[in-house]
């Protein structure tokens, strides 16, 4: 007999996944850098305990996205393609995974629910999702990264490289 999934095994559109946490690690760590220094894929998997399977694929999304540079050859690496303070969580939540939907009605509409037309609920999961989604363009990898444990992080890391 197959058993349901209990609440807490069940996922969420509302559920922030692994990909946007290991971007805003990634970029945050990229705007900590000094001087634009580029860094390598394998000193961000490092520093910032992103397996490599999952590093690759945000770091093309990421570029994709118009969020960071990719610099070729021996010395390649990345770097932010904008400032810091431009790049909202937003955007990197929309660039590693899909535009910032709570439910699947407010993107899709009555293609996806009959009842879309004449539904009660509608109007506060649009303002919830209006007020998520500017909360989130209100706070960019720059708030993040002059954080204090990002900091301690970076100079942690330094530190191991340099002893």
């Amino acid at each position: 007999m197959k058993r349901s999934k209990s609440r807490a095994e069940r996922s969420s559109l509302m559920n922030v996944g692994r990909r946007v946490d290991y971007a805003v690690r990634a970029l945050s760590y990229l705007a900590g850098q000094t001087d634009g220094k580029i860094l390598s894929r394998a000193d961000i998997e490092k520093s910032q305990d992103i397996p490599s399977f999952y590093l690759s694929k945000i770091m093309k999304d990421l570029v994709a996205g118009g969020l960071v540079h990719s610099h070729i050859g021996s010395k390649g690496g990345f770097t932010l393609a904008k400032a810091a303070d431009t790049i909202s969580i937003k955007e990197v939540y929309e660039a590693v995974e899909r535009r910032l939907v709570l439910m699947e009605c407010l993107e899709k509409g009555a293609s996806y629910c009959s009842y879309c037309a004449v539904c009660s609920q509608r109007s506060i999961w649009e303002e919830a999702q209006s007020v998520l989604a500017n909360f989130l363009a209100g706070v960019s990898i720059a708030n993040i990264a002059d954080r204090q444990g990002l900091k301690e992080r970076l100079s942690k890391t330094t530190m191991q490289k340099a002893g």
